[in-house]
């Protein structure tokens, strides 16, 4: 499918500065002047340390794409800042300034048919990723497509660091002696598809595995690294050293945990086990550290590559399943993995 290109002033080429919200170009009546690729980018956060990782590589991505290729990409990024009415309007603006593919990371997964209707009126592709619509959805246009992660895979191999941990060494863990595991579990978003499958299966492979564990607390912090400082703190306050395993919905409320615990006089073989999802690079650092037991690799660059990829398949009027691998027509999965101390120099560029 060849994508239609509508009319804009002038084209403004922007670069990823870090927690800067970038600015849309205007628009008026004059015709674009060359044939490039224009990418409409729509974050939920760029404070989220994952989602800001994912903006770099895009930019980084299209700028090897074009040292080496035909084809001037620009990316139009842009911070929704949690907000979904924002959202809506930078789509709005996006379309009208002729934008030839959306990137869009919802702020609510429920809005997700509106941008879609709006995309396909308009005849532009729209790529969701990160935070997973509903399938129902994504099924609205044969041009609307979704890559991520499984956030039940995520939870999964999240729970097996622990297995593996309490398995190995379970005198180091089992701090009460009473053969359960004692934890708190930081959450993301109420109801956010993510932090509801990564909750129900990290515990779920603990039990398949054996482990008996009882639950002292759990709160949501909302991605948030302070928020879940302050979570940390209240729970260290209220229970102490019956703390053994610290589950975290992603890396950043991990490393929360993590500032709350930096706080105290405990001694770093005192801690709590703590786990979190996403591999970013301040959590490497703490894996490095011996803070943060360990991680599972949410692969950015990967994701990024793969839309990009996607993006210049639509844009050239090809076949994307020749460019990526399309689960149901409309699905891209990259797969998970484990981190710890024992693999962190065999590990991926982020």
């Amino acid at each position: 499918m060849r994508l239609k290109i509508k009319n804009c002033c002038f084209r403004l080429r922007l670069s990823l500065m870090a927690g800067l919200l970038l600015l849309l170009p205007a628009c008026g009546g004059q015709e674009r002047d060359d044939s490039g690729l224009r990418i409409g980018v729509t974050l939920y956060s760029q404070d989220d340390t994952f989602i800001s990782t994912m903006a770099q590589n895009l930019e980084r991505l299209a700028q090897e794409a074009e040292s080496t290729g035909d084809l001037k990409i620009t990316l139009l990024i842009s911070d929704s800042r949690h907000n979904q009415t924002t959202q809506m309007d930078q789509v709005d603006r996006f379309l009208a300034r002729g934008c030839d593919i959306l990137f869009v990371n919802m702020v609510d997964r429920t809005g997700a048919a509106v941008i879609v209707d709006k995309a396909e009126a308009e005849g532009v592709p729209v790529v969701f990723f990160n935070r997973q619509p509903v399938d129902e959805d994504i099924r609205r246009w044969e041009n609307s497509f979704y890559v991520g992660a499984s956030a039940l895979e995520s939870g999964t191999l999240q729970g097996k660091l622990v297995l593996n941990a309490w398995l190995q060494d379970r005198s180091r863990w089992d701090r009460s002696g009473d053969g359960v595991l004692q934890y708190v579990m930081l959450e993301g978003e109420p109801g956010h598809q993510d932090s509801l499958l990564r909750t129900e299966y990290c515990l779920k492979a603990l039990t398949d595995g054996g482990v008996e564990v009882e639950r002292l607390d759990r709160d949501t912090a909302n991605w948030n690294r302070s928020q879940a400082a302050a979570r940390m703190g209240h729970w260290l306050e209220e229970f102490g050293g019956q703390i053994e395993a610290v589950f975290s919905n992603n890396d950043d409320m991990a490393l929360g945990a993590i500032d709350a615990l930096s706080e105290t006089d405990l001694p770093l073989e005192d801690w709590p086990l703590i786990v979190g999802v996403d591999a970013t690079a301040p959590a490497l650092e703490a894996v490095a550290a011996g803070q943060l037991y360990g991680t599972v690799l949410n692969d950015s660059r990967g994701q990024a590559q793969a839309m990009l990829d996607l993006a210049q398949a639509l844009y050239r009027g090809e076949d994307p399943a020749q460019a990526v691998e399309l689960e149901d027509g409309h699905y891209v999965w990259l797969p998970y993995e484990l981190v710890t101390q024992e693999n962190l120099s065999s590990l991926p560029e982020s």
